[in-house]
């Protein structure tokens, strides 16, 4: 609230100004970030309040907006509903995931010709608070999926450049394994690259939490192909491979995410000590579901470029499904 007061202007009424916007806060999606960490140790964040209105009809500077980065493939989620807000799937997305307050109004806005000194004014309107739950699920073109110990971080580690921890107990892969692999010939024209996730190992009773659980399920959700490895060694431990195929494929049916949809090639891992009557049960079963099945041995290499090629056509065939749709829609 302010009035004019000058020399030679008698009577120069209300000059009060209106009060600045309060800053937003926005989210965006960054490729330079993997990980939420830095959410973890400072969970809260504020953006700058607006200025007072100030007198000879002066209104207050806007608050200054704050930008929060979060990795490609983080979705937020309103703590106190549940609702998902936005799911961040391509780089460089930005939303405002919370508003800052209107500024109040100065008393010179009150004044009319019946009412030239008003000492009326208005406070701001307070800005949004939120409560946010964020998730990161991994971005990856293939989804290595199986039991435990039955080759996938072998196999990652034989066809990109990373290098998972390879033990043989169970459960040696604790946390996804991300491998770039590229497919092609020398000319680079033709070349394919991708991404595959090496998905630690699934369980009977995976969706309800058993084993690694829907810890590590949820990942699965944004591959666009699945590479389901079975171990046909004689030393694997389960005598049964289509039991084993079919327990696997039922956990992902019944996650509930339409995975058992997502395109399947089905690998028989381990051939180099393999149990003939298993590798033969096996390519009955594919045969008779329509699968294709690669024999490999991650040991000595054997099957692994026919299988990389088969991924590499599967993804590109996909990607271009998906640029269809993007452009239809």
């Amino acid at each position: 609230m302010a009035f004019r007061r000058e020399k030679f202007v008698p009577r120069g009424g209300p000059s009060g100004g209106d009060g600045g916007k309060g800053g937003d806060v926005w989210m965006e999606s960054s490729e330079r970030h993997n990980t939420l960490v830095h959410f973890r140790f400072n969970p809260e964040y504020k953006a700058e309040r607006g200025r007072h209105g100030e007198g000879d009809k002066k209104t207050g500077r806007d608050g200054v907006d704050i930008l929060l980065k979060v990795p490609v493939g983080t979705i937020v989620y309103d703590e106190a509903t549940g609702e998902k807000v936005h799911d961040f799937s391509r780089p460089d997305e930005r939303v405002i995931i919370a508003r800052g307050g209107r500024g109040g109004r100065g008393n010179a806005q009150f004044a009319t010709s019946t009412h030239q000194a008003p000492r009326e004014h208005e406070d701001g309107r307070p800005g949004e608070e939120r409560t946010y739950r964020l998730e990161l699920k991994l971005l990856a073109d293939v989804g290595l999926v199986g039991y435990p110990n039955v080759g996938k971080s072998t196999l990652i580690s034989r066809i990109s450049a990373a290098r998972p921890k390879v033990a043989d107990y169970p459960f040696t892969t604790l946390e996804p394994n991300l491998g770039v692999v590229v497919a092609g010939n020398n000319k680079k024209k033709d070349e394919i690259s991708f991404v595959v996730a090496d998905i630690p190992g699934l369980i009977e009773g995976a969706h309800t939490g058993a084993g690694l659980g829907t810890q590590f399920l949820r990942h699965i959700e944004r591959t666009r192909l699945l590479v389901h490895l079975v171990d046909v060694s004689e030393a694997s431990g389960r005598p049964d491979v289509v039991k084993d195929v079919e327990v696997i494929l039922g956990e992902l049916e019944n996650f509930g995410a339409g995975l058992e949809k997502k395109p399947t090639l089905m690998v028989a891992s381990k051939i180099d000590v393999a149990n003939p009557e298993k590798l033969k049960k096996l390519k009955q079963w594919a045969k008779r579901k329509k699968l294709k099945l690669y024999p490999i041995s991650a040991v000595t290499g054997e099957g692994i470029e026919k299988l990389k090629f088969a991924m590499a056509e599967e993804v590109e065939q996909v990607r271009k499904l998906d640029v269809a749709v993007a452009d239809a829609g």
